[in-house]
């Protein structure tokens, strides 16, 4: 499994609830991505930083759907390039689930 962290700085501080309307607005676009596990949602305190953190099958998978379609819908939105950060995920422990994922 691979971790990508993608983020974008804002010029201006988006409030949450204006996160959270994107974010749900958009959140059917993810449901049944191939090699998607799990996408979170995330923003700073501040409301300078947005962006999602997403649990990938592979590299591969995440890379399919990070494709200049995709950077240039999120860049119009967010008016902002993102950055991706990746990091390799061997294990991950779900309490909600009660499992140990290796």
């Amino acid at each position: 499994m691979i971790t990508a962290v993608v983020q974008f700085t804002l010029s201006d501080p988006m409030p949450g609830s204006k996160l959270a309307e994107l974010s749900a607005g958009n959140a059917p676009m993810y449901q049944d991505k191939p090699g998607l596990i799990r996408k979170y949602y995330v923003g700073s305190e501040d409301g300078l930083r947005v962006g999602g953190i997403y649990l990938w099958e592979s590299r591969e998978a995440a890379e399919a759907v990070y494709d200049d379609a995709w950077l240039e819908r999120v860049t119009d939105a967010y008016g902002s390039t993102p950055t991706i950060t990746w990091y390799d995920t061997p294990v991950v422990v779900d309490n909600r689930a009660g499992e140990i994922v290796v």
